[in-house]
């Protein structure tokens, strides 16, 4: 017999008990501040019809789905959660009211090449919005990943938001190298989304591919990539007819951010497309100031999702939040905590005529809503009483033969060291 594999699969992760205790503590502050956001929580099957996320070719992420055949059915892991929030919306639009504010903790699994912040499967946080055409939306959203920024200690120098528009992209591409072919802009969005991945040159080469769905000529291709450096929006503007909705929109948007006081934590940047062709409007992503990671998180607008999928038309915007890449950013700045035990009690019988009364014991202590390590094998005294300290116990109940006889516990307050009897049955 071969012998068992004890690491997981490449790109998978087992969480111990100090590893997810740190996850959990994460997952804490993603739920506080959707919560103060007001945001509701939804879930979602892992497994999903692998047609939800397969309607649009071209995307790395079709060519990364993990999925089978199983029963005739073609399904495939989530490898993100938006298609199937738009899934539920769908399902029950006509009874929904309007507008959605729900967020959602996931675990998504997508077959690519490992990094370091990339896995093939990580937990996501995801907030979205359905129902609200404004920018307010987008506002709230990105107001939400700074109040989360903030809560684990990460301030504007440590991660700016960039922030643009495919529509804007849009109005620039169609009235100059796209005149003849709007077919070919969201396959053209999905190639320079790689470059800062693969670099100015490589992503030339991928939009003047002859066999590719984009195919500019080597001068168009080049101004494209060229455009994509503007890092000012009255420059943006100035490539665009006056009067053009998504300056509008942007302008706007950036009017309310400084109303949420986050002047200096989000900043125009024309290169940002993200690689998703749902996306119709407001993009944003956001990175370590030092640039060594790949993007914290991102989003934007994505109006057209439901009516890609057959349903109604329902706008949309939200982003979705990795907890691999800001964990890596915590632990390199210092500040991703050692998340300790929560253990109040222990109870320590010294042998087994002592264990009745330990058990009763634990069951009331447990029943007063308090967190109990019951020792269960046999022990030294000074072996249990360092493994409480080493768990962060705050108490420990001694309860040796002299004890039980009394009806007593001898409590050990480990922070101090004070003791004192306390009856076994009060």
């Amino acid at each position: 017999m071969s012998k068992v594999e004890l690491q997981p699969p490449r790109g998978t992760r087992d969480f111990y008990p100090e590893d997810l205790r740190r996850r959990a503590w994460l997952f804490d502050q993603f739920r506080e501040v959707a919560r103060r956001f007001a945001f509701e929580e939804v879930d979602a099957p892992v497994v999903e019809h692998a047609e939800l996320f397969t309607r649009k070719a071209g995307e790395e992420i079709v060519e990364q789905l993990y999925h089978f055949t199983l029963h005739d059915r073609h399904l495939a892991l989530r490898p993100e959660m938006t298609p199937s929030i738009a899934r539920m919306v769908m399902a029950r639009a006509g009874a929904l009211r309007l507008p959605l504010r729900w967020f959602a903790i996931t675990q998504n699994w997508r077959y690519e090449r490992m990094t370091r912040g990339r896995r093939r499967e990580h937990y996501q946080w995801n907030m979205d919005v359905w129902g609200e055409p404004g920018v307010a939306a987008e506002a709230e959203l990105i107001a939400a990943i700074c109040t989360l920024l903030g809560r684990l200690g990460l301030g504007p120098g440590d991660v700016k938001i960039r922030l643009s528009s495919r529509a804007l992209l849009e109005e620039v591409l169609r009235a100059d190298v796209l005149r003849d072919r709007p077919e070919a802009f969201a396959p053209l969005c999905v190639v320079i989304d790689k470059l800062g991945k693969i670099g100015e040159e490589a992503v030339v080469d991928l939009l003047t591919d002859p066999a590719g769905a984009v195919r500019l000529a080597p001068g168009a291709a080049r101004g494209v990539v060229a455009a994509l450096g503007v890092r000012s929006l009255d420059e943006a503007a100035q490539r665009v007819p006056a009067g053009s909705a998504a300056v509008d929109d942007l302008r706007r948007l950036f009017e309310l951010l400084a109303a949420y006081g986050l002047e200096d934590r989000v900043v125009f940047d024309a290169s940002i497309v993200r690689g998703l062709a749902y996306y119709t409007g407001t993009v944003f992503e956001a990175f370590d100031a030092g640039g060594t990671l790949r993007a914290v998180c991102g989003g934007g607008r994505y109006d057209r999702l439901l009516e890609t999928l057959g349903g109604p038309s329902i706008p949309a915007v939200g982003f979705g939040f990795g907890d691999v890449v800001i964990q890596e950013l915590l632990a390199d700045k210092g500040l991703l905590p050692d998340v300790a035990r929560a253990i109040d009690d222990v109870v320590y019988p010294f042998g087994d005529a002592e264990r009745p009364a330990a058990l009763r014991l634990a069951t009331r202590l447990r029943a007063e809503g308090r967190s109990v390590d019951l020792v269960l094998g046999s022990v030294k005294p000074r072996r249990a009483l360092a493994d409480a300290d080493r768990a962060g116990a705050q108490r420990v109940f001694l309860i040796g033969p002299d004890e039980a006889a009394r009806g007593v516990a001898r409590v050990r307050e480990l922070a101090g060291g004070a003791e004192r009897d306390e009856p076994l049955d009060p």
